[in-house]
C-alpha cells in the first residue's frame, strides 16, 4: 500500500516514508532499511563532494603553473593515462567503467575550463572553488 507520485510523464515513484507504509510491519522494516542505506548514501555523497572540491583545488594550482609556463589547458597524454587508470580502478572496484569515464570526462572538462580562465587572467586563479 504505497503512494505513487508522478513527476515526469510515464514515470512513477513510491513515497516510501509515507504514513501508509507503517500499517504493515514488513513494509515498515523495509522502509527502515532503506532509510539506513540512504544515510550511508548521503555520507558517501558528502565525501564525494568534499573530495571534488579538494581535487579542483589541486587542478587550479596546475592551471596556474600551466599558465605561467605557457602550456595549453589540455594535456592529451595525461587524459589517455587517466582513461586507462580509471578504467582499471573501476573494474577492480566492481563499477561499470562507463561510469568512471563519465566522471573523468566531467572533471577533465571542468579542469580545462578553469585552466583556460586562469590563462586568460594571466595566471591568476581568482576564486575558482571554495578552497582557493
Amino acid at each position: 500500500m504505497s503512494a505513487s507520485v508522478t513527476r515526469n510523464p510515464g514515470e512513477h515513484a513510491t513515497v516510501i516514508d509515507s504514513e501508509q507504509v507503517a500499517d504493515d510491519p514488513e513494509t515498515a522494516l523495509t522502509v527502515a532499511k532503506i532509510k539506513a542505506l540512504r544515510q550511508s548514501i548521503d555520507n558517501v555523497d558528502t565525501a564525494i563532494v568534499s573530495l571534488l572540491a579538494e581535487r579542483f583545488k589541486y587542478t587550479s594550482q596546475v592551471g596556474v603553473l600551466k599558465a605561467r609556463a605557457g602550456f595549453a589547458p589540455a594535456d592529451y597524454k595525461r587524459e589517455d593515462y587517466q582513461i586507462e587508470r580509471l578504467h582499471h580502478i573501476a573494474v577492480g572496484a566492481g563499477l561499470d567503467p562507463d561510469i568512471a569515464e563519465m566522471y573523468r570526462e566531467f572533471v577533465v572538462t571542468e579542469a580545462k575550463k578553469r585552466h583556460q580562465r586562469i590563462a586568460d587572467a594571466g595566471g591568476d586563479p581568482g576564486v575558482l572553488d571554495v578552497f582557493a
